[in-house]
C-alpha cells in the first residue's frame, strides 16, 4: 500500500471477484485466427450515480477561477483540492472509473512506467491492486485500462502494455496473475502506445500505435495502428467487417484515447501523426483519413469523453482540456473551448488519461512526472466536471 491523500468525501471500497474467464488469443503479426473457446457475452450492470459537487463547487476543477475558494498548496502527499483523489503516483497514462454504490467515486489508476494498478477513491488509502510486466521505453509501458464488459460479474480488468517482445492486452482481477488475451502487436522505437474501451455490447475495442511503421497502419494482416474489436477471450468480434479478423478500422500512428456515447452509438479516438494531432469518429470497416478535428498545434491529444453535445479532449503537451462542441448528427460544431489550462479552470498539468463517471464527471489522471513540472504531490488522479456546447473558444 503506498500513502496517498485522503479525501474529504465518504467512500465505500467496491471489491472484485477473483473469477477468469478461460482462453485467449495470439496474433503474430497477422489476423489468422486460432483454437479458442467463446466466452458468455456478457452486459455490464449499471450502477447508481454518485452525489458528486456541481461546477461551480469551490474545488471542483472546470468551475470559473472568479468563483472559486483558494485552495491551499499541496502539502506533500496531501492536496487540499477537493477534485483530487489520489496523490504522489507515478505517471497515471491509464483510468477507469468503477462501478459506483452511489455516493462515492472509486477508480483504477494505472502508472505508464511502472505497470502498477491501484484502486484509488476520496477518503480512502491507495490499494495496488495488480503489477503488471511492462517495458517503458519511448513510449511504450502501461498505457490503457477498461473494465470488462461484463465486470459486475466477473471482476476483471483489461490492460494495455508494452512487453520486452510485443505490445499485447492482458486481463487481471484484483490480487490475481495478469493472462494473455491478445498477443502479438508489433513493437517498435515509437509508436507503441495504445488505448482500451468496453463497446457496450460485449466487445472490447483496442486502438493499437504503427510501431514507427506508418505503411502498417494500412496493411490489412498487421495489428499495429488499427481499432481493432475483440472478445473478452482476444478472439475477433463477430460483427466485425471481416468475422476472421479483429480489425474495425485503420490508419492510426500514436493512439492517446477511445470514447463512445453512454449508448456506444458513437465511438472515437484521438490520434498523434508526425504534423498534427486528430480525432477520429470510427466508422466499421473505414479508413482513419478524414478527421472530425484536427490541431496543427499539436498538443498532445490523450483521452477522451462524448458528453452527448460536448466532447472533451485531454492534453498532455498544452496540458489542458480540449471541450469540441457537437451537432445533433455528432459532427463538432465550432473551435474547442479550452478549459483546465490556469486560465480558464484549474490546470493540473500533462493530462494522460480520461474517463467518465457520470453523464457530467470525468476521471483524469496527471502525467506531470514524464517531462512536465511535477508538485509535491503528483502525479494525481482528479474529477473534472464536463462543460456545456457554447460554439468555439478561443484561439
Amino acid at each position: 500500500m503506498r500513502p496517498g491523500r485522503r479525501g474529504n468525501w465518504p467512500l465505500a471500497v467496491v471489491a472484485s471477484a477473483g473469477l477468469f474467464l478461460a482462453g485467449c488469443a495470439e496474433f503474430e503479426d497477422s489476423a489468422a485466427p486460432t483454437s479458442w473457446q467463446p466466452a458468455p457475452q456478457l452486459t455490464p450492470e449499471a450502477g447508481p450515480q454518485p452525489d458528486l459537487p456541481e461546477a461551480g463547487t469551490p474545488g471542483v476543477p472546470s468551475a470559473p477561477p472568479t468563483s472559486r475558494t483558494p485552495v491551499p498548496p499541496p502539502d506533500g502527499c496531501t492536496d487540499f483540492d477537493k477534485a483530487v483523489i489520489a496523490t504522489c503516483l507515478d505517471t497515471v497514462s491509464a483510468v477507469a472509473a468503477l462501478p459506483t454504490d452511489g455516493s462515492t467515486v472509486n477508480v483504477y489508476a494505472g502508472e505508464r512506467r511502472s505497470g502498477t494498478v491501484f484502486r484509488v477513491g476520496a477518503n480512502a488509502d491507495q490499494e495496488e491492486v495488480a503489477r503488471l510486466d511492462v517495458e517503458a521505453t519511448g513510449d511504450g509501458g502501461l498505457t490503457g485500462l477498461a473494465l470488462s464488459p461484463g465486470y459486475g460479474e466477473d471482476g476483471l480488468v483489461f490492460a494495455y502494455i508494452t512487453t520486452d517482445t510485443d505490445n499485447r492486452v492482458v486481463r487481471f482481477a484484483e490480487g490475481e496473475p495478469a493472462k494473455p488475451v491478445l498477443t502479438g502487436i508489433p513493437k517498435g522505437a515509437t509508436g507503441n502506445r495504445g488505448a482500451l474501451l468496453a463497446d457496450g455490447r460485449g466487445s472490447l475495442l483496442v486502438a493499437t500505435g504503427n510501431a514507427g511503421d506508418s505503411r502498417a497502419a494500412a496493411d490489412p494482416k498487421s495489428l499495429a495502428g488499427k481499432v481493432l474489436r475483440i472478445t473478452p477471450t482476444g478472439q475477433p468480434a463477430q460483427d466485425n467487417p471481416d468475422p476472421d479478423s479483429p480489425v474495425l478500422a485503420s490508419g492510426l500512428h500514436a493512439p492517446g484515447g477511445l470514447c463512445k456515447t453512454s449508448d456506444g452509438s458513437r465511438l472515437w479516438v484521438t490520434d498523434q501523426a508526425p504534423d498534427r494531432d486528430a480525432l477520429y469518429r470510427i466508422e466499421a470497416g473505414e479508413q482513419l483519413s478524414v478527421p472530425a478535428w484536427t490541431w496543427p498545434e499539436k498538443p498532445g491529444v490523450t483521452g477522451c469523453t462524448d458528453w452527448t453535445d460536448v466532447l472533451a479532449v485531454a492534453t498532455s503537451e498544452a496540458a489542458n482540456i480540449q471541450n469540441l462542441p457537437l451537432t445533433e448528427d455528432g459532427s463538432v460544431g465550432g473551435k474547442p473551448q479550452v478549459t483546465m489550462d490556469g486560465e480558464n479552470g484549474t490546470s493540473y498539468g500533462k493530462l494522460g488519461a480520461l474517463d467518465p463517471v457520470t453523464p457530467d464527471v470525468a476521471v483524469a489522471g496527471t502525467v506531470n512526472k514524464d517531462g512536465g513540472k511535477p508538485i509535491s504531490s503528483d502525479d494525481r488522479v482528479v474529477l473534472i466536471v464536463r462543460q456545456p456546447a457554447s460554439g468555439s473558444g478561443r484561439d
